[in-house]
């Protein structure tokens, strides 16, 4: 994403979060021409909902003042977010492909746990937008929790995050990945669980005013000791 800038005393925002690292322009320098007019009109589209839900409220925003704003038609916000809520919650496609990446390319010495550990950290190290943790995110946060679409949404997404994990460690172990079993559904259920308590503490934190370098530093610390708990509960995936 673009560096940071203020717009109206609020945080600049992208693709439905704020602005953080550089992974949108490294991303759009490896697509086609055709890409990436695609990617930018979608960042727009997401860039102008983000802006609009925060300064008035999800619920009092409806998808055609997006759209004027956007300065698009309400079938082309449609055509790239077919749900209204995807249009601030626009990350949880990549937050599934970075899950999924990570199990699927991981080191032939590394297992799912230690591999997931690294993404987590990774991503805070860099403070990208999944990490959840950085300048301008309480907008983000308060605007998710004063919004009942919004959370449910995002419990919605937390399930799908359960059930990819449950493929790829069922994938992992040599399981039947179409039909993973109760002990694969129950460490993905106990990881995906762990992994949402640590980013719950963080939001907090910042929605009460917590410096974002402090949060930031306390957060590596809860996601190191939540895996070294999920390692000792779940050997067979560490």
């Amino acid at each position: 994403m673009r560096d940071q800038e203020r717009r109206g005393g609020e945080p600049a925002a992208e693709g439905g979060r704020p602005a953080g690292t550089g992974s949108a322009e490294e991303e759009d320098g490896r697509l086609t021409l055709r890409e990436r007019k695609k990617l930018r009109t979608r960042q727009r589209i997401s860039g102008e909902a983000t802006l609009l839900f925060i300064r008035r409220g999800f619920d009092n925003v409806t998808v055609a003042e997006v759209a004027r704003a956007a300065e698009v038609s309400t079938m082309t916000v449609f055509n790239y977010f077919p749900r209204k809520e995807d249009l601030f919650l626009d990350r949880i496609p990549e937050g599934r492909e970075l899950l999924t990446r990570a199990v699927r390319e991981r080191g032939a010495d590394e297992s799912p746990l230690a591999a997931l550990r690294r993404l987590t950290l990774g991503l805070l190290a860099e403070r990208h937008p999944l990490a959840g943790v950085g300048e301008g995110f309480e907008h983000f946060w308060r605007t998710v929790l004063d919004s009942p679409a919004l959370r449910a949404r995002g419990r919605e997404a937390v399930e799908e995050m359960e059930d990819a994990l449950a493929v790829l460690l069922a994938e992992a172990v040599g399981g039947d990945a179409g039909r993973p079993g109760r002990d694969v559904r129950l460490a993905a259920a106990l990881i995906i669980a762990g992994i949402r308590a640590a980013f719950a503490g963080a939001a907090a934190r910042q929605l009460g005013g917590d410096p974002v370098d402090a949060v930031a530093v306390e957060q590596a610390e809860v996601l190191r000791s939540t895996f070294d708990a999920l390692e000792r509960a779940l050997p067979g995936f560490a």
